[in-house]
């Protein structure tokens, strides 16, 4: 789902896992193989920490590449964790992106995705951006499922 509300426009995500919550938080932060298996984030380097910098290099426009570092928020080991850029000038533009996972029993888990851009230019960026935003939130969401259902085999 994806949408603009007032001055926030948000991508969210919610999908059903065929893989214990461990395992995707396995895949979640293996920063070192997103390559393998996230079309969104090619190149991830993360240290995952309040205050830790997470550095991505991103194929927003493919085959074109930009490096997107943001920083991280928070940090609940093995079930999710919050980053966000450091903010625009005078409140322009701010982020947020939090990932969670959510142990449903039976080797299967819950996993969420919440993107938002906050600020008087958040609308003009989903009217710029929000297409490609969105297919490349969709494509790290389905790899993160594909290569979390193959870890669980």
């Amino acid at each position: 789902m994806f949408y603009v509300d007032g001055m926030a426009f948000t991508i969210d995500h919610t999908r059903e896992i065929a893989a214990p919550a461990a395992l995707v938080w396995q895949a979640l932060t293996d920063f070192d193989a997103y390559g393998q298996w996230n079309p969104f984030a090619v190149e991830a380097t993360c240290d995952l920490r309040p205050g830790g910098a997470i550095t991505m290099r991103v194929a927003l426009r493919p085959p074109k590449l930009m490096t997107q570092k943001e920083y991280i928020v928070s940090v609940d080991e093995g079930r999710g964790f919050a980053y966000a850029m450091k903010p625009a000038p005078a409140g322009l533009l701010r982020s947020i992106r939090e990932q969670n996972v959510v142990d449903l029993g039976g080797g299967r888990s819950r996993y969420t995705s919440h993107f938002q851009l906050d600020g008087p230019l958040s609308p003009v960026v989903g009217v710029l951006l929000g297409a490609h935003l969105r297919r490349g939130f969709d494509g790290n969401v389905d790899g993160l499922v594909r290569q979390a259902e193959k870890l669980a085999g």
